[in-house]
C-alpha cells in the first residue's frame, strides 16, 4: 500500500495558493533529494554506479542542477536536451545522448560536445562515417532483444519497438566501433516502462550480463558500463507498492557476482536512465474546480486540462486526487474530472469517488513529477503553466507561466515569400 501525501500542510498550501494562480506544477525537491540518495546508497556496491536522469520526464534546468549536485548526469535523446542537460553544468562524462532516428546536426553535436553517443542502429556507424566525423573514443550501443523478451503496454513488445540493434547485429556493431577507434564500450537497453515487478528489472540485468560474456568473446571488446536502461515504475494507485531500490539492488548484485565476477569481466559499471521513478511521485498538478455540470453523469471541471497533463487521455492512466481541505471528507459522489478542451477524453478522471465538489475547491493530483509539464502542448492555443520548486521550506518559481506573446512569437505576422 501506498500512502498519498502532500508535501506542504492545509495552511502553507492556502498561503501558497493565496500568491499563485492555478493551475500550477510543484515540485518536492527534498523529497526527490532523498529518493535520489536512497537510489545512490542501494547500489553503492558498485564502484561509479550512476543515474543518468531521464531528461524527457522533466526538463527543467533547475531540476537537472538539483539532480547533479545529487550526482546524476543526464540521458537526453535531441539536441535541446542536450543542450539543457549542459546548461544544467552537467559535465559530457556526465551526460549520454541516446540516438533514434537522429538527425546530422545532433550527430555532430554529441561527438562534438564528447557526451556518451547511444547508438540505436548498425546504420548509424556508416551514417556517421559518412559524414566524415571524428569517431567518438566512447560509444555505447542500444539492445533490442526481440522475441526473447516481452514489453508493457507502454513501450511495447521489443520485435515491434523501433528501438535498438538486434542481437544478430550486435557483435558486429562492437567489431566496427572498435575497428573505428573506440577504446571504452557501453551496452544499454530498454525493455520496459513503468514496471512494479522488480523481477523483470532483474532479469533485463541477466540478459545483458550475458551480452557482456557473448560480446568479448566474439568481437573482443569488453563492456566497462552496463546500462540497465530505465523503465522502474511508481506506484500511482493506492494498493500498489513501490519498487524497493534495496530488494533490487540485493538482486541485480547476486547475478553481478554470478556472471560478471566469476566469468572474469569484472570490473563493470552499473548504471540506470530513470526519470519517472526519480522525480515522478514528488510532482502535484494544483488546479481549482471552475465548473460542477449536471449532465448525464456529473462532471467536475477543472482550470487545467489534458493540455497540462495528458498521460490520462493518451494511456487511461489514473492518477491519485486529492481535494485540499476535504482530505477526510466521506468520498460519497461520483464525478468525471474534466478540463476544458475541445476533445471528450479531456479526462483526469472518470467515475472517480470524491467528496461533493464545489466551485473553487482545489483539487490536487499527485505523481506528475514526471511525463506531466514535459508531455504538455498548445492545443486550443492554451498556454502552458507554471512550474515551482518546494525546496527547504521555501517555493521558488522555476518556469513563468507562457504568455500570448510566448505563443505567437515564432508567428509571423507578414509571411516571407520563399519561392
Amino acid at each position: 500500500m501506498t500512502e498519498k501525501k502532500l508535501p506542504l500542510g492545509p495552511e502553507d498550501f492556502n498561503s501558497l495558493l493565496s500568491r499563485v494562480e492555478t493551475p500550477f506544477y510543484l515540485y518536492d525537491g527534498n523529497g526527490i533529494i532523498r529518493n535520489a540518495e536512497e537510489l545512490y546508497d542501494a547500489f553503492s556496491w558498485n564502484e561509479g554506479f550512476r543515474n543518468y536522469f531521464a531528461v524527457k520526464a522533466l526538463p527543467n534546468i533547475s531540476i537537472l542542477r538539483l539532480l547533479k549536485d545529487a550526482g546524476m548526469g543526464a540521458d537526453t535523446s535531441s539536441l535541446p536536451e542536450l543542450m539543457l542537460a549542459k546548461e544544467a553544468g552537467i559535465p559530457e562524462d556526465g551526460i549520454v545522448f541516446t540516438s533514434n532516428d537522429t538527425s546530422d546536426e545532433e550527430f555532430r553535436k554529441a561527438i562534438d560536445m564528447g557526451v556518451l553517443l547511444n547508438l540505436d542502429d548498425i546504420s548509424h556507424i556508416s551514417r556517421i562515417e559518412e559524414l566524415g566525423l571524428k569517431w567518438p573514443e566512447r560509444i555505447c550501443f542500444r539492445y533490442n532483444p526481440g522475441p526473447e523478451r516481452t514489453g508493457n503496454a507502454i513501450i511495447g513488445n521489443p520485435v515491434e519497438a523501433k528501438y535498438g540493434v538486434r542481437k544478430d547485429q550486435i557483435v558486429e556493431c562492437y567489431r566496427r566501433a572498435k575497428a573505428n577507434g573506440s577504446r571504452f564500450f557501453a551496452l544499454h537497453t530498454m525493455v520496459a516502462s513503468n514496471e512494479l515487478d522488480e523481477n523483470y528489472i532483474v532479469e533485463t540485468a541477466r540478459m545483458l550480463f550475458s551480452l557482456v560474456k557473448m560480446i568479448k568473446e566474439q568481437a573482443g571488446v569488453q563492456i566497462r558500463l552496463l546500462d540497465l536502461g530505465g523503465g522502474i515504475g511508481i506506484p500511482y494507485r493506492e494498493d500498489q507498492d513501490r519498487i524497493s531500490f534495496y530488494s533490487l539492488s540485493g538482486k541485480i548484485k547476486a547475478l553481478y557476482d554470478e556472471m560478471i565476477v566469476k566469468e572474469d569481466l569484472a570490473p563493470v559499471r552499473l548504471s540506470v536512465e530513470m526519470g519517472r521513478a526519480v522525480t515522478g511521485p514528488y510532482g502535484y498538478l494544483v488546479s481549482k474546480v471552475r465548473h460542477i455540470a449536471h449532465k448525464y453523469k456529473e462532471y467536475a471541471g477543472l482550470d487545467a486540462s489534458m493540455a497540462d497533463l495528458m498521460r490520462p487521455a493518451l494511456y487511461g492512466a489514473y492518477h491519485h486526487i486529492t481535494v485540499l481541505g476535504k482530505e477526510d471528507a466521506p468520498k460519497d459522489h461520483v464525478y468525471d474530472v474534466t478540463g476544458s478542451l475541445c476533445e471528450n477524453n479531456d479526462k483526469f478522471a472518470i467515475d472517480r469517488s470524491l467528496p461533493e465538489l464545489e466551485r473553487g475547491d482545489v483539487l490536487i493530483i499527485h505523481d506528475a513529477g514526471a511525463h506531466g509539464h514535459s508531455m504538455g502542448f498548445n492545443y486550443n492555443a492554451k498556454l502552458r503553466h507554471a512550474e515551482y520548486l518546494l525546496l527547504d521550506g521555501n517555493v521558488y518559481k522555476i518556469r513563468r507561466a507562457e504568455t500570448y506573446d510566448d505563443y505567437i512569437s515564432t508567428m509571423l505576422k507578414f509571411p516571407e515569400i520563399i519561392i
